[in-house]
């Protein structure tokens, strides 16, 4: 299949060099005797890389497993008060909350798409760990709206005094001749460090038996020591640890006393089961204890979320995220982990908790997370935030939203300010993309005998849509609205449309692919290859490995007779 020309780029590298680069970068997960197994030479491809890759070309049904989520009966918790032995190892358990696409609408039917925005990035650094690992991800584990946003664009910056700046963008789809992708934008300006208010931060730490490994609890240490460099003297910083209980490591602390906090975290060691819902209590009662008003305060669980001893169902835990907003402290997860991470309660308690969700594969997105973007983890410049686009029946036939499968609203729930949304930090950008069929094109659904267009508003037959976008003020108070009108355009797709057209369309190919037709891997790395850019901290390139790395264990897991669910048939 050939790309459209506006989205296509020569490719500039070959599949061996991506396919090598990919492999000697990444972070593969290997289960060491103990956590302080010593590291391969510098330069040096590990061992475990070696094994890895032989164990994958020689059994393709590890790959075909990983493509298979696990039921949520596999989740084996240890008995109270039993620690996990000396050598232990987690069998494959991970958890992953199974969401069906969107649906495709018909606008004469239902013209309005209303949900919330998300700048959760989890989703794709866990993906990208799994790739590195040599296993295609699990159904489940594809969140396309945090895949896509996990980039950053060059949106336009707020120009009237809103907290945000709005864009919009439309152009052909590359995936299919007879539709067009539109584009949304959100965009908050950054803040310094200096700027933010005084934070009052509980660190929540697992140190249970499951952290017991270097992705784990060593992990850790290192993701918390680069925050408590960028802490200053009115920053408050508590430490928090559970397994079998819970207890205070360090009591509020000032940010000055870095010396201090660094030695508390270096002494946690793991043990031992994991009574989670008891540390996220004593976290909160120690953040209400350290309370800065009009601060600043929230807490960062960093854990597997591998709850077995006490509260450990979901809805129980997520509910305890929610009452516990109310009394002004937030909750952001911070995952860890391999084999038995709960990814589904790390991200819904996030949300429950007015926080953000980030997976922690390697100490470089650590940085990313907790330095390079601390303003936009700490930081809140609009909250509740929700977007609902209203197509115009004239202009388009059928679309259907891209993602945010779990962020879907009712349309009445826009204008009602207390259904809880989404949280935009400085610096955030969120990106949604629709996929619509132009009136007159062929769409998916089949023509009804008795449909009616709908009735056009007199002067505005040359819109597609109006986006409208509600919000409120960190400080509360009634929401606000921004209205903008989207208007076809016969301009190309920029660079921003084409990196995140490959990535949304990288997605929807790593589970099953319905909507991206004869568009393979191959065509999703040429245009993303294409639509680098300035590409300053070298995201997109290495996006463009991942892309390589799915091929291969594409030819691998193909080779196997039996077909594969979600995998590439």
């Amino acid at each position: 299949m050939s790309l459209p020309l506006h989205f296509l780029r020569p490719a500039a590298q070959g599949f061996a060099a991506g396919l090598l680069l990919a492999i000697a970068g990444c972070g593969v997960s290997s289960k060491p005797d103990s956590a302080s197994a010593a590291p391969p030479a510098q330069g040096a491809l590990p061992a475990e890389v070696l094994v890895r890759s032989e164990a994958v070309m020689a059994d393709t049904s590890m790959a075909k497993r990983s493509v298979r989520p696990a039921p949520a009966t596999s989740y084996a918790p240890m008995p109270a008060g039993e620690a996990y032995p000396q050598g232990y190892q987690d069998e494959q358990r991970e958890q992953y909350q199974a969401l069906a696409d969107n649906p495709i609408h018909s606008v004469a039917e239902a013209p309005v798409s209303t949900f919330s925005a998300d700048v959760d990035t989890g989703a794709y650094a866990n993906v990208r760990r799994l790739l590195n690992q040599g296993r295609l991800p699990p159904e489940g584990a594809v969140r396309l709206e945090e895949m896509v946003n996990y980039f950053p664009y060059d949106y336009a910056l707020p120009t009237d005094g809103s907290p945000f700046g709005v864009t919009t963008e439309l152009a052909p789809s590359p995936w299919n001749p007879h539709t067009r992708l539109l584009r949304i934008g959100i965009k908050a300006s950054d803040r310094a460090v200096a700027e933010l208010a005084p934070a009052n931060l509980v660190f929540l730490v697992d140190v249970s038996g499951s952290m017991d490994r270097r992705e784990g609890l060593p992990l850790v240490k290192s993701t918390l020591k680069l925050l408590v460099d960028q802490m200053r003297e009115q920053d408050r910083v508590s430490l928090v640890v559970y397994a079998g209980d819970s207890r205070v490591v360090l009591e509020p602390t000032s940010g000055r006393e870095k010396a201090k906090i660094r030695t508390a975290i270096d002494q946690l060691t793991a043990g031992g089961s994991t009574a989670g819902a008891s540390g996220i209590e004593l976290a909160y009662q120690m953040a209400q204890q350290a309370f800065i008003p009009k601060g600043i305060n929230r807490i960062l669980l960093a854990t597997d979320g591998d709850f077995n001893v006490g509260i450990s169902d979901f809805d129980s835990l997520k509910q305890m995220a929610v009452d516990k907003r109310k009394t002004g402290v937030s909750l952001t997860t911070l995952g860890f982990g391999v084999d038995n991470y709960n990814e589904h309660l790390m991200e819904q308690l996030a949300d429950a908790g007015d926080g953000n969700y980030a997976y922690i594969d390697n100490l470089r997105e650590a940085r990313k997370v907790l330095v390079d973007q601390l303003g936009s983890t700490l930081a809140v410049v609009a909250k509740n935030v929700k977007l609902q686009v209203e197509f115009n029946p004239a202009q388009v036939s059928e679309y259907r939203l891209l993602g945010y499968e779990n962020r879907a609203l009712k349309r009445e729930d826009f204008s009602n300010d207390k259904v809880d949304a989404g949280e935009i930090g400085a610096g955030h950008t969120v990106t949604a993309l629709y996929e619509i069929v132009p009136k007159g094109e062929k769409g998916w659904l089949e023509p009804l005998r008795y449909g009616n267009s709908g009735a056009v508003v007199a002067g505005k037959s040359g819109e597609m849509a109006i986006l409208r976008v509600r919000y409120q003020l960190p400080e509360g108070g009634n929401s606000r609205l921004i209205e903008r009108p989207i208007t076809d355009s016969a301009a190309p797709a920029s660079e921003d449309l084409r990196f995140a057209a490959a990535v949304a369309a990288f997605s929807q190919q790593l589970k099953d692919g319905r909507y991206t037709g004869d568009f393979s891997l191959k065509d999703t790395e040429a245009l993303a290859r294409g639509a680098r850019g300035e590409d300053r901290f070298g995201l997109r390139a290495e996006f463009v490995q991942l892309v390589e790395l799915a091929q291969s264990l594409r030819t691998t897991t193909a080779s196997n007779s039996e077909p594969l669910k979600g995998g590439y048939n």
